[in-house]
């Protein structure tokens, strides 16, 4: 709890990048479906296989992998089986899971919702919507204190129609940055040894001036950056999103790790080796951009 944990892992590893699971069937290479039935439990096994490929070729180099719920949902109930199994496979290999399922709904229906992912062992955290209200994030709060977990609450997506909601101005102010004033309101009871509390914001790497106007505000918070590579998010943009001491964000790519077989780049490579040596470019290439953004700081 507290980001400890996965905070240890980025340490352990010089690495702040998360591989996001969001595995399309379509997308697999067609040499790798071959070894499988085209009905719907082939197709499913072929998922999980991939999964398991692309942990296996990713483990010692990041620490944390985030699975998004709506590629295995779309599957039925077992899908959902495949979901977990994916996520039990990652944590066995010692990775910090992340299940992107943006929930956020009233009293008991969350109290569900919440149960239903951070009771888990193998489920560290969760991402949450907070727009319905800040009660909704009560269950999610309580169970994080219970089980020993966190959560991403949504504040800048990464989406370009982010705008029509989260930049609607509340008293002068964006109501992006109500949401991030208040998560950290909400987290200032909680710390753990580095400092961090276990109630964590999601910010797009597409926003970089956002972003560092939400890493002032949310400064003992975890930030969650997606939208690097495939949706356009550079090193130069997540950079923002990095505290002094170094830490306080994790950078995902999804499209751009898991598909990286189809770059001209890796042609020819097993798709598990592309994914690995982009994931190692996109470590050192955003290291690079936040060591040089730090000595800046610091000057």
């Amino acid at each position: 709890m507290f980001f400890d944990d996965l905070i240890e892992k980025i340490r352990n590893k010089n690495c702040a990048c998360v591989v996001g699971l969001d595995t399309d069937y379509e997308s697999i290479p067609d040499d790798f479906k071959e070894f499988f039935p085209t009905d719907e439990n082939g197709v499913l096994i072929c998922i999980l296989e991939f999964n398991k490929r692309i942990i296996n070729a990713v483990k010692d180099i990041v620490p944390a992998v985030k699975l998004q719920v709506a590629f295995y949902e779309v599957y039925g109930s077992k899908g959902m089986d495949v979901f977990f199994e994916t996520a039990r496979f990652a944590h066995q290999n010692g990775l910090y899971v992340i299940a992107d399922v943006k929930r956020g709904d009233i009293g008991s229906t969350a109290e569900v919702y919440s149960k239903a992912y951070l009771r888990k062992e193998h489920i560290n955290a969760i991402t949450v919507n907070p727009y319905m209200g800040f009660d909704t994030l009560e269950p999610f709060i309580k169970d994080c204190e219970r089980y020993g977990k966190e959560i991403f609450v949504l504040v800048k997506t990464s989406n370009k129609g982010s705008k029509d909601i989260q930049d609607l101005k509340v008293e002068g102010k964006f109501l992006y940055e109500v949401v991030a004033k208040e998560l950290n309101r909400l987290g200032m009871g909680y710390a753990g040894k580095n400092g961090y509390s276990f109630i964590g914001g999601v910010v797009g790497a597409t926003y970089p001036d956002e972003l560092s106007k939400i890493r002032r505000i949310m400064y003992n918070n975890f930030l969650l950056i997606p939208g690097y590579g495939a949706q356009g998010g550079t090193a130069e943009d997540v950079k923002y999103a990095f505290n002094p001491d170094g830490l306080g964000a994790i950078i995902n790519s999804s499209r751009g790790i898991i598909y990286a077989y189809k770059k001209e780049n890796h042609k020819g490579k097993p798709f598990y080796q592309a994914s690995r040596d982009e994931v190692i470019s996109m470590r050192d290439t955003v290291n690079d951009a936040v060591k040089g953004f730090l000595m800046e700081v610091q000057r």
